[in-house]
């Protein structure tokens, strides 16, 4: 289990790839959660949140419930601080900036689950902070304050930044960067009271995608 990146004896978290679900269910018969039980014959594995199907990147499971409820209730309290790094459409003007938008979950008639900002939803919080620009997109880095479903994309695409390779929300937003071939984004690091910090390094197609972005770049006509 090379995506392994830290276990003790209660938590092991594991960098997810991207394309993979983290539990069955939902048209998936496998899933990361059941993959684990499966290649570690442990009985004892749960999920203490999950992340999206097509976000590469940190999952948090645990191999006991003292583990479960601790972490649960942290993420609850909001004292986990998450950041993932993601590519965004276009330049972000502002270097740093709180989202502040309320989301509200809904299902298409296909049963699939989507998010918008409506004034009905929950309130939600993301902060946004540049990386780096490029001509047309821009790397950010984004912690959210609060645990919604596809909470940075539709907070992204509420600013007029969708994500780069995301086929759900603002796909219709024009982008004439490098294509993606997945959704750009990557839960790159965990800060968990009491623990070391846990980070992922951005995977290699996302850092591919960075490096042609970064190339364009450079061809602009100095003019």
């Amino acid at each position: 289990l090379s995506r392994v990146v830290y276990e003790d004896e209660g938590l092991v978290v594991v960098n997810k790839p991207s394309g993979i679900a983290v539990h069955g269910g939902s048209g998936v018969a496998y899933g990361l959660i059941e993959g684990m039980r499966a290649a570690t014959g442990k009985k004892y594995l749960e999920l203490i949140h999950r992340i999206d199907r097509d976000t590469s990147g940190l999952v948090m499971i645990s191999k006991k419930r003292s583990t479960l409820k601790t972490l649960q209730d942290l993420l609850r309290e909001h004292k986990i601080q998450k950041t993932y790094a993601a590519i965004a459409k276009g330049q972000v003007s502002l270097d740093q900036q709180l989202i502040n938008q309320p989301l509200l979950r809904y299902e298409l008639a296909n049963g699939e689950r989507r998010v918008c900002v409506s004034k009905d939803g929950k309130e939600s919080k993301t902060q946004w902070k540049v990386e780096e620009r490029f001509m047309h997109a821009t790397l950010v880095y984004a912690s959210p304050l609060s645990g919604r479903t596809h909470q940075i994309r539709v907070h992204g695409l509420s600013i007029g930044h969708p994500l780069v390779g995301d086929d759900k929300y603002g796909h219709e937003t024009a982008y004439r960067g490098p294509k993606a071939r997945r959704l750009c984004l990557h839960a790159m690091k965990l800060e968990i009271p009491g623990y070391p910090v846990i980070e992922a390094p951005l995977p290699e197609d996302m850092q591919s995608l960075v490096a042609q972005l970064r190339a364009q770049k450079a061809d602009k006509p100095t003019s």
